[in-house]
This record gives structure tokens, sequence and C-alpha cells, in this order.
């Protein structure tokens, strides 16, 4: 092998080396170059890098059944969000708190006041000495002047631990100052609205807070036989975060056997119903229902059952069949309080509230859309049952619940 041949063999082992020599100076350089870029930084907790819970659900489960788009909208929503605490790392001077209620990001933690009440205070003096009884539970009743001399032997049944809350139909608001106990009361007052549309505004989870129980009642009810702190006690003692008072066999428009009062027990939960009324013996109106005229929530429950009263519909009618969505298990935590039992009484009042027109009653009219209502609610509620069990893929009707 002569000189040329030896200068030809040794020149690609040469070339390879000057290679890998090049690539080991280039990852040193980036190692070194990578440091100082990180040290230039202030220090941070990886746990402050992390997917927004809804970003992160979505794209933890491959088997969600969610959209490429599904994911891409969530990215959309919060990606603001995430650009803001990316830059408070570089600026620790601005406050940003991603877990603050929405639109309080920018205010320190303890600083920021959620929730509410309802609790009427002084214009003077130290606030820490404003209230001398903070009420444990509110009741509601949604009136007109006319059942004044009733609505005053019904709240005489509330002892100082409620708060009196009276939402006026008709306008009527000062002439009720004739009773001590109203002047103590909160007044709301729009005309012809009804209890839901009034809850649905006025009673946020997050403003009555600090009640343990909500009374939403109807104003035509007879309270003979009630007790507010017994019943308090058994539905405590019987774990109910949504009941009702039995109706007294006597009752007016006594529709419902679940409701029926029933005299050898404390407290019912279950019923039989006519045939075919029943797809389910624990499900409404067999268990897990009560009716909308005196219902009676839990902290708990209410801030699902707010969710569920919809903007327009505001006489209520076929939410008592939709209750069982906020307490699981329904059929054991939705039950009737046989032992303090009430008399609905039937008394036509926001009925009459309507508007007559070609020759029919006012109240005609009312009952026509309660009962148009009825069927739009539970279209609603069927249809967002199929739209949340279709973007999971997931089959209702080939499930056998346990």
């Amino acid at each position: 092998m002569n000189f040329e041949d030896s200068k030809r063999r040794g020149t690609p082992n040469r070339r390879k080396s000057n290679e890998c020599t090049m690539l080991l100076a280039t990852i040193s350089v980036g190692i070194l170059f990578g440091f100082f870029i990180g040290a230039s930084f202030p220090a941070f907790s990886p746990s402050k890098i992390k997917l927004i819970s809804p970003i992160d659900t979505y794209l933890s489960d491959k088997n969600s059944g969610h959209s490429t788009q599904t994911i891409l909208n969530v990215i959309s929503v919060t990606k603001d969000n995430l650009s803001k605490e990316a830059r408070n790392l570089d600026d620790p001077s601005k406050i940003w708190v991603p877990s603050n209620p929405r639109g309080a990001e920018r205010l320190p933690p303890a600083i920021v006041a959620s929730e509410s009440d309802l609790f009427p205070r002084r214009l003077f003096g130290k606030p820490s000495e404003d209230l001398t009884i903070k009420p444990k539970y509110l009741v509601t009743f949604t009136v007109g002047e006319k059942q004044k001399p009733h609505i005053d032997n019904v709240v005489k049944k509330f002892s100082e631990n409620f708060t009196i809350l009276l939402f006026h139909y008709d306008g009527k608001t000062t002439e009720w100052d004739e009773f001590e106990w109203s002047k103590r009361a909160i007044h709301i007052s729009v005309a012809k609205q009804t209890k839901w549309w009034y809850a649905k505004r006025f009673l946020h989870p997050d403003i009555i807070a600090p009640y343990d129980y909500i009374f939403i009642w109807d104003e035509d009810l007879g309270v003979e036989h009630f007790d507010s702190e017994e019943y308090i006690k058994l539905v405590r003692k019987h774990g109910l975060e949504i009941s009702q008072p039995g109706l007294d066999p006597s009752s007016r428009g006594l529709t419902w056997q679940m409701t029926k009062r029933r005299g050898d027990r404390e407290v019912h939960k279950e019923t039989e119903e006519k045939p075919g009324w029943c797809s389910d013996p624990h499900l409404p109106p067999c268990a897990g229902f009560v009716e909308i005229m005196a219902p009676v929530f839990s902290r708990d429950a209410w801030r699902c059952v707010w969710h569920l009263i919809q903007n327009d519909l505001v006489h209520g009618w076929g939410l008592d069949f939709g209750l069982q969505k906020c307490v699981e298990p329904a059929h054991e935590k939705i039950g009737v309080v046989d032992a303090q039992w009430i008399v609905h009484q039937g008394v036509p009042s926001l009925g009459n509230q309507g508007q007559g027109e070609n020759g029919r009653q006012p109240w005609q009219g009312v009952r026509e859309r309660c009962q148009s209502e009825w069927k739009m609610f539970r279209d609603r509620v069927s249809n967002a049952d199929k739209e949340y069990y279709k973007s999971i893929g997931f089959d209702p009707s080939n499930h056998t619940a346990h």
C-alpha cells in the first residue's frame, strides 16, 4: 500500500473524529448556556407549572371521548389565565391567584370575601358588635297583603334562629309594619313575580351561605301542627338534605302519595304510587321526591338546586322531579317529615295576578304557563343528560346502576 492509498483511507477516520469533537463541544456549550439562562430567572417550584384542571382532566383521560375541538376550546378560554400567571413569575409584585373566585385573581386571598349573608347591620359602632344573634336558618314566603293575618300566624311558628324574608308580589311592603317581627324581617318587592323567580335572583348560594337550612314556602300553609325547631331536629336525625313537612290528608290539591302524611312514623322516604307512575321504586314520585310548595334544603343541597332553577321558567313546575339529581343517594336523603305536618289550604293568590283576555280568567293563563313550563323543564333536563353522556362517549341504556 503506497502513501496515497494510506492517505485516502485515513481521511474518513479523521473526519468522523472531528465531527464527534464538534458534537461534544456543541452539547457542552448548550449545557452551559442553559445553566446561565436558568440562573438568570427567579427560582420557582415545578408545581407552579401545571395545566389548568379542565385541560389536565381532558388530556389525562385518553378514553374521555372529548373531541380535539373541545380540548382546543378549553385551551382557548384559559390561555389568558396561563399567560398572566406566567408573567407574574417574572414580576412577583403583581398579585395573581388563579384559585381565587373568577374576577378576583388580582386580590390577595386574605381579603377576598366570596360569601355574604342577609344579616342587617347598624350604621354605627363596632362591626363586631352589630349582631346579638346570628340566625342559623332562613325561611322565605312569597306574599300578598291579603294574606297578612295568616302569615303573621305562620311566622310565629319560627324561632329567633330564623331570618324571615318576605317576597312581595303585589308591591306592598310598608303595610306589614303593624307586626313587630316585620320590622326585623327582610322585604323584597317586585310586582307579579313567583317565588322561584325571586329565589333565582336573591338566594344565590354565596349570599345565603351562613344558613344551615333554607325553607322556601308558599303563603297558604296551615301550621297548627308544625314546630320549626322540632322539624330541624328530625331532619338532622334522619339525614335529610331535601325535605318537606307531611301534608295532612285534608289538604287541597293533594296529588302525590309521597307527600301525604303518615301517622305511624317520624319520616318516610318512599311510597307506592298508581300503576305506571314510577319507572323505578327509587325514583320520583315514589322516592327522592318532595313538592315545591314547602321544600326545605340543606346548605349543600341548595347550592346544587339553585343551579337547576331555570331563569325563564318562573313557576318551578317539574323542579320537584329534578331535585333528586342534587343529592346521592336521593332515595335516602330526600324525605317527608310526618311528625311535623302542615295543611295546604289552596288559597288562590298569585294565580289571580295573571292577565285575563279573550273572556278567560287571569288564573287560566297562569295555569297554562305552569303546564307548558313543566314540559319545557322536563325536555331541558332530558336533553342535557343526553348531551353530557354523548360528550363522554357513554350510552346509559347499556348500563345497569349498582
